[in-house]
C-alpha cells in the first residue's frame, strides 16, 4: 500500500487530509511538529510527504534540505499559507516537488498527490531502461538517476532530474514550458509556468560552464527550451 506522512500541525486539518486520504486507499501517518516529521520521514519510508511549513521544533524548510541532503528522494507536495514566489522559488530549490497554498479544495490536492505519485512510478518503470546518455562534460546514469560533470558528482533534485530527462529524450527538439510542466509536474496551463524556468536557471547553474551563456540547455524565443548535445 502506498504511504503518505502528512506533516501538520493543525489538528483539524491533519485529520481531514488523512481521512480523505485514506479513503482514497493510502496508508497514512501523521506528525504534529517538525521533529517527530523528519523522525518519520527518515524511517517509515514514505512514498509522499505533505509537508507544512509553519510547524512547531524545525520548519518544513529545514526538513526538506536535511532530507535532501541525506539523499531521501520521496517526493515531497510542500503544503503552506506561504503563496509568494520567492516561498516558492526557494522550497523548489530544496526539491519540493510541488506546492499548493492554503487555502485549497480537498479535491484539487488529492488530484496533486494523484499525479506526483503516477510521475513517482513511471519514473522508476523508465529508469529501468538503463542508459547513460552524455552531452559536453555532463553524463547521466538513468537507472541510479545520477549526473557527473567531468568526475564529479552534481547533486540533482528529483524536479531537475525529471526535467533533465524530458530534455534529454527529445533529442535536441523543442518542448514548450507547458509539456514541461505536464510531463514533469502533472499541471495544467493555468499552474506557474515560472517553475519551469526557475528549475531550468538551477539545471544551467550546476551543468553548464558559464549559466549566463548557456550553449547546451538552450532557451528557444517564444517556444520553450532544447537539449543542445
Amino acid at each position: 500500500m502506498t504511504k503518505v506522512l502528512v506533516v501538520e500541525d493543525n489538528a483539524n486539518l491533519a485529520f481531514g487530509l488523512t481521512r480523505s486520504l485514506e479513503s482514497e486507499g493510502y496508508d497514512v501517518e501523521t506528525a504534529e511538529d517538525g521533529l517527530r516529521g523528519l523522525e518519520l520521514a527518515r524511517t517509515g519510508d514514505p512514498d509522499l510527504i505533505v509537508l507544512d511549513l509553519m510547524l512547531p521544533g524545525i520548519d518544513g524548510y529545514a526538513i526538506l534540505k536535511k532530507l535532501r541532503a541525506e539523499g531521501k528522494d520521496m517526493p515531497v507536495l510542500i503544503l503552506t499559507a506561504r503563496g509568494e514566489e520567492a516561498d516558492k522559488v526557494f522550497g523548489f530549490r530544496l526539491g519540493a516537488d510541488d506546492y499548493v497554498t492554503k487555502p485549497f479544495s480537498l479535491s484539487e490536492l488529492l488530484a496533486r498527490v494523484q499525479a506526483i505519485l503516477r510521475r513517482a512510478k513511471g519514473a522508476d518503470r523508465r529508469d529501468g531502461e538503463a542508459a547513460v546518455e552524455e552531452f559536453g562534460e555532463v553524463s547521466i546514469n538513468t537507472l541510479a538517476r545520477s549526473v557527473k560533470k567531468g568526475s564529479a558528482e552534481v547533486a540533482l533534485t528529483p524536479k531537475e532530474f525529471d526535467l533533465l530527462l524530458a530534455l534529454i529524450r527529445r533529442r535536441g527538439a523543442v518542448v514548450s514550458r507547458l509539456e514541461l510542466l505536464k510531463e514533469v509536474w502533472g499541471h495544467q496551463a493555468e499552474v506557474m509556468t515560472r517553475t519551469v524556468d526557475i528549475h531550468i536557471a538551477e539545471l544551467r547553474r550546476k551543468l553548464e560552464q558559464d549559466p549566463s551563456s548557456p550553449v547546451h540547455i538552450l532557451t528557444v524565443w517564444k517556444a520553450g527550451y532544447r537539449l543542445q548535445v
